[in-house]
């Protein structure tokens, strides 16, 4: 029932997408119908596994990816047939895992973290045996959704229209071969030690954080292991919110889909060669980029200019030896609770399948520590776990 409850606040979860068309124009539009579609979907599955089994593989167990509804096939544009929101239960046989997929059209990390927690809230006001269940129609939560749109100058009335008819024009899917998953840990000690030396490096008197320090050192790791040619352009692509960006700032509770990407482009001899404080300067530099107007300009080209890209070796935008960090330590993933404690570790679905993808998550143990999930060609791993700068910073989960 506490599902049930939450999609009340988050009720565009529950609905699906649909497709206007405008033949004569060779252009589309998509928009949420709340009335169409099966609503969120909630499955309950078991496994022959314990808890151990999962966390002491050296790898990301290769079926935790079965503990997520939507595969690795799925692109967001399957909204129109498949659930918005998609909980799975999965009894293990002296655990649970709960995996929660959300389509990243609507929803990006910051509002993907405040439903889990809010649907945490719910489930633990409810009493064990139900009781309460049919006293209200509505059960509170301490932060609401704002489904709204805040932004006073929108033109509600305008359609914007993508360049597509059908389908077959702008979704792409791809196999991106073999690859290897892995969390590395970087305790609390180790990320301020990693902060001091890039500060002292580049002295730039503590303005480069520990966020974009441990940036600084994986980038230029996975550089080392793929032992590429030093004149090769490279970049790293920080996944960033922008809410607090904007002028003023947007609140957290505001339920959209709203990030950017900070880009830092160096050739590869100039990675290598440089300290770490070189390259977290670089990372420092191009995040602060990311101010307010920056980001509305871009939403005026998009406005202006709607568009899709392909992820993948589709996208026009694909450099085959990027890095991209996505997720946050600011995430508050190990507090949302479901009667069962403190969860044992929290691991990524398909979404971050692919070579170069790393995701961060704030440590279990907490303090500052960072959990980095890395995705690379077996190759390429397989050269990073020895590395010695890296490893001399981190240990495997």
């Amino acid at each position: 029932m506490s599902l049930a409850f939450s999609l009340v606040h988050f009720y565009t979860l529950s609905g699906q997408f649909a497709t206007q068309k405008f033949v004569e124009e060779h252009a589309c539009s998509f928009y949420i119908d709340c009335n169409k579609g099966p609503g969120a979907r909630l499955i309950h599955a078991s496994v022959e596994y314990t808890v151990s089994d999962i966390v002491s593989s050296k790898d990301v167990h290769p079926i935790v990816h079965s503990f997520f509804d939507r595969g690795e096939k799925s692109v967001n544009y399957d909204g129109h047939t498949g659930p918005l929101l998609s909980v799975q239960v999965t009894e293990l046989i002296d655990g649970i895992f709960i995996g929660f997929t959300m389509n990243h059209t609507i929803a990006d990390g910051t509002s993907f973290w405040h439903y889990i927690t809010s649907l945490s809230e719910i489930f633990r006001q409810l009493k064990d045996d139900g009781e309460n269940e049919d006293e209200c129609d509505v059960i509170p939560i301490s932060r609401k959704p704002i489904l709204k749109t805040l932004f006073p100058d929108y033109d509600y009335d305008k359609i914007l229209k993508l360049p597509y008819l059908e389908p077959e024009e702008f979704i792409f899917r791809y196999d991106p071969g073999p690859l290897r998953q892995r969390i590395f840990r970087f305790s609390s000690k180790s990320i301020a030690m990693l902060k001091a030396q890039a500060n002292e490096e580049c002295g730039n008197q503590n303005n480069i954080s520990s966020f974009q320090a441990l940036c600084a050192l994986t980038w230029r790791s996975i550089t080392r292991a793929r032992n590429l040619s030093f004149d090769i352009d490279i970049n790293l692509s920080v996944v960033m919110n922008t809410r607090p960006r904007i002028n003023p700032p947007l609140p957290p509770e505001y339920f959209r889909c709203f990030f950017g990407g900070a880009l830092s482009v160096s050739k590869v001899g100039d990675l290598l060669r440089n300290g770490l404080g070189h390259i977290a300067l670089l990372i420092n530099k191009s995040i602060k980029m990311q101010d307010d107007k920056v980001i509305r300009e871009t939403a005026k080209q998009v406005e202006e200019m709607p568009r899709i890209n392909p992820s993948g070796p589709n996208s026009p935008h694909y450099r085959p030896y990027g890095v991209t960090v996505s997720g946050s330590p600011r995430f508050d993933m190990y507090g949302p609770e479901f009667v069962l404690g403190k969860a044992v570790a929290v691991l990524a679905g398909d979404a971050n399948v692919e070579d170069g993808r790393v995701c961060a998550k704030p440590g279990r143990d907490g303090g500052g520590s960072v959990d980095l999930e890395i995705c690379l060609n077996p190759e390429t791993m397989n050269a990073l776990e020895v590395d010695e700068e890296f490893m001399s910073f981190t240990s495997s989960m």
